[in-house]
């Protein structure tokens, strides 16, 4: 692993990582911006993914059952923007 310095922080890199970045300096800037939107959409899909796993997992989950129990009984009222 190769560590590298930013800001006066030592980061270590994995040989993927370091793969990555040797690769994205070779592209011009448009497909730069292309490989950063990919890795955007791809951590997006990740954390989707994370709450669909956390949503049919069939064990309790009361704090979220309470939740939904509270907000039913507040019906659906106009929206107090001054509450927040």
């Amino acid at each position: 692993m190769e560590s590298v310095c930013f800001d006066d922080t030592i980061f270590d890199m994995s040989s993927g990582t370091q793969e990555l970045i040797q690769i994205c300096e070779k592209l011009p800037e448009a497909k730069r911006a292309e490989v950063a939107d990919f890795a955007r959409f791809l951590l997006a899909r990740e954390s989707d993914e994370q709450w669909e796993r956390i949503v049919a997992d069939p064990n309790p989950k009361p704090k979220l059952e309470a939740f939904l129990r509270q907000s039913k009984q507040e019906g659906s009222g106009s929206l107090d923007l001054d509450r927040f």
